[in-house]
């Protein structure tokens, strides 16, 4: 497997010297963010788009320095009611043209979540009950969800890229394995998961038992751990609104691989990749608050080197 980094986690560096930090980490492969909720750091995206000669200049850094693409991501909610979905919506589409120009296949994103009919905001329903609940989720799903969906796999299939990698992530109608595959079965197999074990974590999921279950249609992998707070979590439970940099009141945070979860968990997540056929990136995605990035960004790769084996 390779290691790579989500180059929004050193997005304090300028393009260049975030590539000489990766490179000096044994990092090799990258995923640039390209808008939506990622300030897009490193890439701008119109540019690219517009210039063959941006696209070469980029790729021959990377190349300089031993490193590849190994995913664009574009996060956001394209789904929102308001114009936040209708200009999250143009950013998707913008970043899977560029892919394809890249010959990048894969782009990381999320799902989305519509509200219900009428609403201004998202409307992420988790409950079964009370009966409204099932009329909004069925329209969501429905209406909105299921033909975006397709109308998006349409796009990536002109421009060649073959696997939109979606995020188990909360407040997305795709957050666990059942909604990743009753989307995927509704539009096909270029739906896949971006797998990141620490939103599992918080949401009482084993990531283990998740891996195994999704297989093949795993696309991508985000390295990140959650540490649980037990204590927390014993009396106001996982479901948390306390601001992320609150880290004491929590009842879990995300935190550099390791601190969460030990090596040995993170080989048995390895050991659980390989055997349901997933042999490709380890993408670092550094959100623990209380330490500067390049030193958390250092140590997760020291610790998946280690796991690894090299």
């Amino acid at each position: 497997m390779q290691i790579g980094l989500v180059t929004d986690s050193l997005g304090h560096l300028a393009l260049e010297p975030m590539f000489d930090a990766a490179a000096a980490m044994g990092i090799t492969r990258v995923e640039f963010g390209c808008g939506n909720w990622s300030p897009a750091p490193h890439l701008k995206l119109d540019e690219l788009l517009a210039s063959p000669a941006a696209r070469a200049a980029l790729l021959a850094g990377l190349g300089d320095r031993g490193l590849a693409i190994s995913a664009l991501n574009c996060s956001g909610n394209p789904l929102h009611p308001g114009a936040t979905g209708a200009a999250h919506r143009e950013v998707t589409s913008r970043t899977i043209r560029l892919a394809g120009l890249l010959g990048v296949d894969r782009v990381v994103m999320m799902s989305g979540c519509p509200g219900g009919p009428g609403d201004a905001n998202a409307n992420w329903i988790t409950t079964a009950w009370p009966p409204e609940t099932a009329r909004v989720l069925a329209w969501q799903w429905g209406e909105v969800l299921i033909p975006y969906w397709r109308g998006v796999a349409t796009e990536a299939a002109a421009a060649g890229v073959s696997r939109l990698c979606l995020e188990l992530h909360g407040q997305q109608n795709v957050y666990n394995v059942a909604t990743l595959l009753r989307l995927r079965a509704a539009v096909g197999p270029v739906v896949g998961a971006n797998f990141d074990p620490s939103h599992l974590f918080w949401m009482g999921a084993d990531p283990l038992a998740a891996v195994a279950s999704l297989g093949a249609a795993i696309h991508h992998v985000h390295a990140k751990d959650t540490r649980i707070n037990a204590a927390n979590a014993a009396v106001n439970s996982l479901i948390d609104t306390t601001p992320m940099r609150d880290v004491a009141a929590r009842s879990w945070d995300y935190v550099t691989i390791g601190d969460g979860h030990g090596a040995a968990w993170w080989a048995s997540f390895i050991a659980a990749l390989r055997g349901a056929g997933y042999r490709d990136v380890l993408s670092i995605e550094h959100e623990d608050v209380r330490l500067a990035p390049e030193e958390g960004v250092r140590r997760s790769v020291a610790l998946l080197r280690g796991v690894l084996g090299g």
